[in-house]
């Protein structure tokens, strides 16, 4: 079964199209990156899941059921825009406000229990106000899993964290979906980050769905390259040309591309009098797919 399944789902504000024939499938346990440029449909799109605004015609079931299905709407959790905190409230008052709100009944039992998954037990009587950048989004998503949802959806939850933020909140997401079953749909810009945690992939670009692809088949698909300095990097270049390389120079270094056999390509450059200074095997990631595959889409 699918967490989300959305079939031609179209959304426009003034005439304005902003999701236009929409598709898109998150299986349930995964975590999907949602990945698309300012302005492209993300936020409209987890709003009209969360029932945030509706949308003008398609189709948007959950676990089986359509969205607007009680039963199933209790089983989202959500972290869109902000936490709609009181600043000058503890941690503990506002998620206790919040779980009065969501008519829990162990209120007490399940705060301490979002906070210990957001690593936050030590911070419940700090007010909110206080609390830095990272430790705000770890509240929101404390907040959003009030209830034990089936699926958690994210809207930019790691941007502006610093390093030891970004990797906090990776293990939080993980540990989220390994050891608590929650399906989580995060929408992000810093794709070297999701790229660490993501299973599957969606790719958006005006209001509609380009690419979905499960992480391990673009690992599969993604091409392999070398990077390369030498003593005289033309020369090298036109070398590995003529012997029908694939080859690229970007920014004082070459990419020869589709070799990961470092140890052959170093004695060939050798044999021919070139000094390699320094060999590094690399799979185009993330980042380099999706800007190839907007580059070939604005075409």
């Amino acid at each position: 079964m699918n967490a989300i399944e959305i079939r031609n789902l179209t959304k426009s504000f003034r005439g304005m199209y902003a999701l236009d024939g929409l598709n898109m499938t998150v299986p349930q346990g995964s975590i999907y990156g949602f990945i698309g440029e300012n302005g492209s449909g993300k936020s409209t799109t987890e709003k009209c899941i969360c029932g945030h605004l509706v949308p003008d015609k398609g189709n948007i079931t959950l676990f089986g059921k359509p969205y607007t299905d009680a039963g199933v709407r209790v089983r989202v959790g959500a972290l869109i825009e902000n936490t709609g905190c009181f600043p000058s409230s503890s941690v503990y008052s506002n998620l206790m406000m919040q779980a009065i709100n969501l008519g829990l009944k162990d209120r007490n039992g399940e705060i301490a229990r979002v906070l210990k998954i957001v690593r936050m037990e030590d911070n419940a009587k700090l007010q909110f106000k206080k609390c830095s950048l990272g430790m705000k989004q770890r509240i929101g998503i404390a907040m959003a899993l009030l209830g034990d949802p089936a699926l958690l959806i994210l809207d930019e939850p790691i941007n502006g964290l610093d390093t030891d933020g970004m990797r906090l909140m990776r293990e939080i997401l993980v540990d989220i979906t390994k050891n608590y079953g929650c399906t989580v749909l995060i929408s992000s810009h810093i794709l070297g980050e999701l790229e660490k945690i993501a299973t599957h992939y969606g790719i958006i670009r005006q209001g509609k769905m380009i690419r979905e692809i499960a992480a391990s088949e673009m690992d599969n698909r993604s091409q392999v390259y070398v990077s390369l300095k030498t003593n005289d990097v033309q020369a090298a270049a036109e070398l590995l040309r003529r012997g029908g390389c694939n080859v690229r120079l970007e920014e004082g270094e070459l990419r020869v591309y589709d070799i990961d056999d470092t140890g052959r390509l170093s004695a060939f450059l050798l044999r021919n009098g070139l000094v390699p200074t320094e060999l590094r095997k690399h799979k185009i990631g993330l980042e380099e797919y999706y800007v190839s595959l907007m580059s070939k889409e604005a075409v």
